[in-house]
């Protein structure tokens, strides 16, 4: 008997170059007893939200890996895999090597943010699908670290507050959230990233995450936290 198949219409594009510097092969290093990069993969599978999975990659160790877990590598990178290209150019590159027009909706699912899960996925996917957006950038809120309070260094340690008195001398209670972006799910129909090249398109809307699943790992103080908070979620289930 066939099994019916219901199309989405949506993509998961996990962008994963070999060359990073601050943690190296930080793609495929073990995090709890997987590569990094499976955590991100295993969660967009479980959220049954995709007709498709693909990593984009320049590497041959990276798409091994990223096969094993369940994800579909079409090809290897050949361009913007270096320090400097936009990630919004590589789901970009990826759609158009993969037919663009096959899919309504791509997310971009950074393979660096492990505590992201299924249900992120499927939220942040309603979301922008009920309010019907073009684009939607994942943010957590600040919470312990207040930006209000921020300066920048200058020559001879020169504090130098980035706001006015008026804005960092309130109580905390008494300012405004600040958020900020997170790599954890970026969405975005795709006929309008095609013609604007970037997730952060005209009129993009956030989707607030808590900031415990948004972490991103950079380096190894955030590799830290990551592994601290996953044994943190552990204990509570």
């Amino acid at each position: 008997m066939d099994i019916m198949v219901t199309k989405k219409d949506r993509i998961a594009i996990i962008p994963a170059r070999g060359g990073s510097k601050r943690i190296s092969n930080k793609n495929i290093i073990d995090f709890q007893g997987k590569p990094l990069i499976a955590w991100t993969i295993e969660a967009a599978l479980q959220s049954q939200m995709f007709d498709k999975i693909i990593v984009s990659t320049d590497s041959m160790q990276i798409a091994e890996v990223a096969e094993k877990y369940g994800a579909v590598v079409p090809f290897l990178r050949e361009q913007y895999a270096d320090d400097f290209s936009p990630v919004s150019a590589v789901i970009v590159d990826a759609l158009e090597k993969i037919a663009p027009h096959s899919y309504k909706v791509v997310a971009q699912l950074m393979p660096n943010c492990p505590l992201r899960d299924a249900k992120d996925i499927q939220n942040a996917l309603s979301f922008f699908e009920t309010n019907s957006f073009d684009f939607q950038i994942s943010m957590f809120p600040f919470g312990w670290i207040n930006p209000w309070w921020a300066y920048k260094i200058e020559s001879k340690s020169k504090p130098i507050p980035l706001f006015s008195d008026d804005l960092r001398n309130r109580r905390s209670q008494d300012q405004e959230p600040l958020y900020c972006p997170t790599g954890a799910i970026w969405i975005a129909k795709t006929d309008k990233l095609m013609i604007e090249r970037s997730f952060y398109g005209k009129d993009f809307q956030s989707y607030i995450m808590n900031w415990q699943n948004a972490v991103d790992i950079d380096n190894y103080e955030d590799l830290e936290m990551a592994e601290a908070l996953f044994l943190l979620k552990q204990k509570r289930q």
